[in-house]
């Protein structure tokens, strides 16, 4: 198994928290992984990006080019990375704030209306989680139970009290990537 994604919005999003927790889940499940951040001298509000890869396998390089997935939050993201996904590639997008997703053929991608969510869920900071539940579901990377862990590890121990709407808004994500394909009539 090797999975290269990238993970892309603005800064403040959880696009770097992102990636780092599933990073972690990959360690724990004793993957090999790499976790590159890339963030302007702006980082909240201004454009992040991270590249989490990872592998049964040593990784050569973190550095790359094409992805196998992309996990996108915000139009200039989408402009910048929908072209980067490898065909046959996974490409997830937050639907309430992308107004023009990627039109390509050779890859599956999916609209996911995080924000409209985490706020029915009465948290907003719950948008990262629900769009990782929602790739989880189509690239079963890592285990959810391993994700808890990992955010264990992520985020502060004064935060602890969150991991409960955290694996909700994971659980949630998945259930909107599954409503997605029912809807699109996909039969994966």
């Amino acid at each position: 198994m090797l999975e290269e994604l990238i993970v892309a919005g603005f800064g403040g999003q959880g696009v770097l928290s992102m990636g780092m927790t599933l990073s972690y889940a990959g360690m724990i499940e004793n993957k090999e992984i790499s976790w590159m951040p890339s963030y302007g001298p702006e980082m909240r509000g201004g454009t992040a990006n991270c590249i989490a890869i990872l592998s049964d396998n040593k990784i050569s390089s973190p550095i790359i080019t094409y992805f196998d997935s992309a996990i996108v939050l915000n139009q200039p993201s989408m402009d910048k990375f929908a072209e980067k996904v490898k065909p046959g590639g996974l490409l997830i997008y937050e639907s309430s704030n992308i107004t023009h997703p990627s039109t390509r053929t050779d890859i599956e991608i999916f609209g996911i209306p995080a924000a409209t969510e985490a706020v029915k869920m009465k948290n907003p900071k719950i948008i990262n989680m629900i769009m990782l539940g929602a790739y989880l579901e189509r690239k079963p990377v890592v285990k959810i139970e391993s994700v808890i862990e990992a955010l264990k590890k992520v985020l502060p121990e004064r935060y602890h009290n969150l991991l409960p709407i955290n694996k909700q808004a994971l659980e949630r994500g998945a259930e909107l990537v599954e409503k997605e394909m029912i809807n699109l009539g996909e039969a994966f």
